[in-house]
């Protein structure tokens, strides 16, 4: 079998990639990125073939994209890197076809998803996020901020992943000083501020049902004391935890966004939430893609990555009718800069004293 991987420098293709190892072997794995220094092509053993290719907003994109599929008798693709997802939804939407078997979800959901304040729009009026306001750097919209969010409130950038460009804002004179830092993002969603848990999910969707839905908690961040808001977007430490409630709002989320943009979802969504002060929980975003603990969630059970390629070559087994997974133990999981996550349970970690 070979499988080919976008964006092989990226944490979560990596993961994807030593999952691949684990279940076949013998597959032969191609990695691409578009940046000359993705750590994914220098890793031993981590893919077999390794192209430097354009980026997916170039017009030779798919010129290099085919020459490889061809090359390599290519049986199925993770395409990871959100440009990328939405450039293969796009050639899905005009051809009907992809250039190999790969799970892209609906053009509709990438358009409407990627950037958190189209995602805010989408939802706006609804209990699944929290009071939001677009600005830019041209319109920063003080005024209409105050009345509608006011102070504490959480400003991050409206694309990009973890958290790129996000700080608690606590006085509008912060909010000045912010923008001007950060002036190389144009575009941000500011939110009220949630003290609360930071929640996770992953599902998979397949012509319109929930068939595998699981979820985290995210309790510690990596290389936390450098950000200015204390959080990076990668988890040091975490929980694989099993939460009707969580599972059921993610999955009621779904059906309203789909319910908004009229297509069936398709594909793997990936959902990081916060809760209030009372616990209530608010999407903060909605990635069209695995998450970076894809990997670790395969080790305990939840596996999206053969499902995937099971789904890909016609031998799914759809399982529990709900989809709902409950882990077997109370699972934990540590992460860090050069080195493999780690996955153990709470009784693993030294007791204190």
């Amino acid at each position: 079998m070979n499988i080919l991987i976008n964006g092989i420098g990226g944490p979560t293709p990596r993961s994807i990639a030593l999952r691949l190892r684990t279940l076949y072997p013998d597959a032969t794995l191609v990695g691409l990125d578009v940046n000359e220094k993705a750590i994914g092509f220098y890793l031993n053993g981590l893919v077999d073939h390794s192209y430097l290719v354009p980026r997916a907003s170039e017009p030779t994109y798919w010129e290099a994209l085919n020459r490889i599929v061809e090359k390599h008798g290519i049986d199925l693709a993770f395409v990871q890197p959100e440009a990328e997802v939405k450039a293969w939804g796009r050639y899905q939407h005009i051809h009907g076809s992809l250039p190999c078997p790969a799970l892209i979800p609906p053009l509709a959901y990438s358009e409407q998803l990627v950037n958190k304040a189209r995602m805010s729009e989408l939802l706006a009026g609804t209990p699944f996020i929290p009071k939001t306001v677009r600005i830019t750097q041209e319109a920063p919209r003080m005024e209409e901020l105050e009345q509608v969010i006011g102070f504490p409130c959480w400003i991050r950038a409206a694309e990009g992943t973890g958290g790129y460009g996000s700080l608690k804002i606590n006085r509008k004179a912060d909010l000045e000083a912010w923008l001007f830092i950060q002036n190389e993002i144009r575009e941000f969603t500011v939110s009220e501020f949630l003290p609360g848990r930071h929640l996770a999910n992953q599902m998979l969707y397949l012509d319109g049902k929930c068939v595998r839905n699981a979820g985290l908690e995210c309790v510690e961040y990596v290389m936390a004391n450098v950000a200015p808001s204390k959080v990076t977007g990668n988890t040091s430490y975490g929980r694989l935890i099993f939460d009707e409630k969580l599972l059921s709002f993610c999955e009621d989320c779904m059906d309203y966004i789909s319910n908004k943009l009229q297509v069936k979802p398709h594909g793997v969504f990936s959902f990081d939430l916060k809760e209030t002060a009372d616990g209530a929980l608010k999407v903060t975003e909605v990635n069209v893609r695995h998450m970076a603990y894809t990997g670790i969630m395969a080790r305990a059970g939840f596996d999206l990555v053969q499902d995937t390629v099971d789904y890909l070559q016609g031998r799914f087994d759809p399982g529990p009718a709900n989809g709902r997974f409950r882990f077997e133990k109370d699972y934990i999981f540590l992460r860090d800069v050069d080195i493999e996550p780690m996955l153990m349970t709470q009784s693993d970690l030294l007791a204190k004293g």
